[in-house]
């Protein structure tokens, strides 16, 4: 990826990476990554479900989702790691982000649609809906990077 100055972008493997445990990764995210309110927080899958959890407790600047959902789906490991065992506090999210995007695509082989919409929907998001891109696992994505610049260029 090409520099843009003033900005650090920082990638680290996540412990706990199976389950992804909630316990595990929010006081990671706040101890080890430093998320704050200068921070954008991008979510994959799972990390769009920490992503959301870290803001309701967290002031940061945006956050930016994808592939995001709302219950376990019925699945054990999603159950296990605690983002879906209670209710989502959507106002204190948007209270405490300046800027929520959601990245979705109807054609997602792991999330139904109604539940990456009922995310768009709770939390006024930005919505970039694809019909093609299935659970967003390519190499390349521009309109990300598109995005994280905006939102730069805006707080520049």
């Amino acid at each position: 990826m090409f520099e843009i100055p003033g900005f650090q972008c920082i990638l680290r493997n996540m412990p706990d990476p199976i389950t992804a445990r909630e316990r595990i990764w929010l006081p990671f995210m706040e101890s080890e990554l430093h998320c704050d309110e200068q921070t954008i927080i991008i979510g994959h899958s799972s990390g769009a479900a920490a992503a959301m959890r870290y803001a309701e407790t967290h002031k940061v600047y945006a956050i930016i989702l994808v592939s995001a959902y709302i219950s376990d789906l019925g699945d054990e490991n999603e159950r296990e790691s605690g983002y879906f065992n209670r209710p989502w506090q959507w106002e204190k999210m948007k209270a405490n982000c300046h800027r929520i995007v959601q990245f979705a695509s109807t054609d997602d082989p792991f999330l139904p649609w109604s539940e990456q919409q009922a995310v768009a929907n709770e939390l006024n998001a930005e919505l970039h809906k694809f019909t093609d891109r299935g659970h967003f696992q390519s190499s390349e994505f521009k309109e990300l990077i598109s995005v994280v610049q905006g939102i730069l260029n805006g707080a520049a």
